[in-house]
């Protein structure tokens, strides 16, 4: 069953909600690339039926035969994503950091990570996925697997503490991943003609053991502190500059980490030695100061809007302590 669980933000314009691939949704309707997927939710390829396999959010191929004049901005998935490339070059980013993909990659996103394809276009490849919905959205959240994988429980808590304490997001794949990412895009291919549902866990479940066997063998490093509370809450604060627009209070903010008020101000002391409102004024006011500082210039009003005041004067006031100065002594400075 898909999750519930809110995204770490959710804000007009520019929300972190599940990916709906819009530009690879024009680019089939254009002629540009072949798609070939099975689908969940709002994802395009061939409708599954409500019942099959509900935790898989999408799962197939992309073949574009020549490079693209479209890419992938920056978003993050509702699932776990397992991506291989297969054939030609592809540029990705991952939480800010850039990759360039050869054939044999393959890459691992989870939900909170924020990544791209393109550079800022997609060029000619062949681009397997599968996205896969565990009911995570923030690192501290237990993983729940589907109960139709075949992996003994020791495996699954093997694979998930091997996913959750590596936020590595590229390795050198060997052709044990490749298998089951081919077998899967030539199922979904020929969709109609095979047992399709049992077919589809199966080489899912291949894949999975593919991929816990590859981490295994590489002995990575691992991180118990990449799936704390104190983790999700460093990420929110990490982002929270873009989303100063949101009406928050202390009791949202602690919300959309999964903690309390009490243990989410602890833990933003800890990171950035203020309180959750003290910092949000902070990352308000910074913004405020780029936005008077634009050109062609901004009304005041509309610089305390945009910064996430709900009154000039309070604007006025709280610029000022920061500053020393009013935004317009501040504007005229520049």
């Amino acid at each position: 069953m898909k999750s519930t669980l809110p995204a770490i933000f959710h804000d007009k314009g520019r929300a972190y909600k599940a990916d709906t691939c819009d530009p690879v949704r024009a680019a089939v309707a254009r002629g540009d690339i072949r798609n070939e997927a099975v689908v969940h939710g709002a994802y395009p390829g061939r409708r599954l039926a409500s019942r099959c396999a509900r935790e898989i959010c999408c799962a197939g191929f992309w073949d574009a035969t020549k490079d693209q004049t479209w890419g992938m901005g920056e978003h993050r998935n509702e699932g776990v994503e397992w991506a291989y490339l297969a054939r030609g070059n592809l540029y990705c980013t991952v939480d800010g950091k850039g990759f360039p993909l050869r054939p044999g990659h393959l890459s691992i996103t989870r939900p909170w990570q924020s990544h791209t394809w393109g550079n800022p276009n997609v060029t000619a490849c062949r681009h397997y996925y599968l996205i896969l919905d565990v009911g995570v959205r923030r690192p501290d959240q237990e993983w729940r697997w589907p109960k139709w994988l075949l992996l003994s429980p020791s495996d699954l808590e093997r694979l998930t503490t091997l996913m959750r304490h590596n936020e590595q997001p590229v390795w050198k794949a060997s052709h044990d991943i490749a298998q089951p990412f081919e077998k899967l895009g030539a199922l979904i291919e020929n969709w109609d003609k095979e047992p399709q549902e049992t077919l589809l866990k199966l080489h899912v479940n291949e894949l999975l053991v593919a991929v816990l066997q590859l981490l295994d063998r590489r002995k990575i490093p691992l991180d118990e502190s990449l799936a704390s509370s104190l983790r999700t809450v460093e990420m929110f604060l990490t982002q929270l500059p873009q989303h100063v627009g949101k009406e928050w209070d202390l009791e949202s903010m602690a919300a959309q980490c999964g903690l309390g008020r009490s243990r989410f101000t602890h833990y933003c002391r800890q990171i950035v030695n203020v309180s959750p409102m003290e910092y949000l004024q902070r990352c308000r006011v910074e913004l405020a100061t780029r936005l008077l500082s634009a050109q062609p210039p901004l009304k005041i009003t509309e610089v305390a809007r945009l910064s996430g005041f709900q009154s000039g004067q309070y604007f006025a006031t709280v610029f000022h302590e920061h500053t020393g100065l009013s935004p317009r002594e501040f504007r005229e400075a520049r």
